[in-house]
């Protein structure tokens, strides 16, 4: 049987202006390993059935779950909801399923809400006194959808590249992370990467770093 836990929602802050961070309840004994997510659905008549995977940007030794979601109010579907809901209300929590997990220091690639996933595997890491030379490639749209950009700097130094697509940035790449963008910024291959993003951003990735000699552990949202 599937687990099912309700839970109160404890907190919910703004991170960027279409990004929030959900701080819910803990359920006792709940754990995971950074990376991983759960399917969440909103505790309310009509959404109950509707679930979205979501991975945990908390880590385990919190007292407290965290998400942080983006929110997409043009859809009008979950994430819309979520986006109206307040601290007290309730979320429904499933089973913890392996989203992308850590398997050794690389190169973690990441689109948009596509770094969620790397959010509690680098606060691990940087927790552990092990961040070594992990590098994070962002790409985003614009300077203002980037997503915890002062803490992924605090944690990797100048190992956390941005590239912006839709504007001229001082101090950003402006290059959508592609064949030649990737060959001109990584010069070894032989390494483990991290790639999370749109499906069409993933499959492209992926591919280019085949053609480098490279593969990819690779994650939709």
């Amino acid at each position: 049987m599937s687990e099912r836990h309700i839970v109160k929602i404890l907190s919910i802050e703004p991170v960027t202006h279409d990004v929030k961070r959900f701080r819910v309840e803990k359920p006792n004994g709940y754990s995971f390993i950074p990376g991983q997510a759960t399917e969440v659905s909103i505790n309310k008549e009509g959404w109950l059935e509707k679930r979205n995977p979501f991975t945990f940007t908390s880590l385990n030794e919190w007292d407290f779950l965290e998400f942080t979601i983006k929110i997409y109010d043009a859809h009008k579907e979950v994430t819309h909801q979520l986006g109206l809901l307040n601290p007290g209300d309730e979320l429904i929590l499933h089973d913890v399923w392996g989203a992308i997990q850590y398997k050794g220091a690389g190169c973690f690639i990441a689109g948009g809400a596509g770094v969620t996933p790397f959010i509690a595997i680098f606060r691990q890491l940087y927790n552990d006194g092990l961040i070594g030379n992990n590098k994070l490639f962002f790409s985003n749209k614009t300077a203002a959808d980037i997503i915890l950009k002062e803490e992924f700097t605090k944690m990797l130094g100048s190992n956390f590249i941005n590239t912006i697509t839709e504007e001229l940035v001082p101090g950003y790449d402006h290059h959508r992370i592609d064949e030649a963008y990737l060959k001109n910024r990584i010069h070894d291959f032989n390494q483990d990467f991290y790639v999370c993003g749109p499906p069409q951003m993933i499959e492209a990735v992926q591919q280019a770093i085949k053609n480098l000699g490279g593969s990819a552990i690779t994650v939709e949202i």
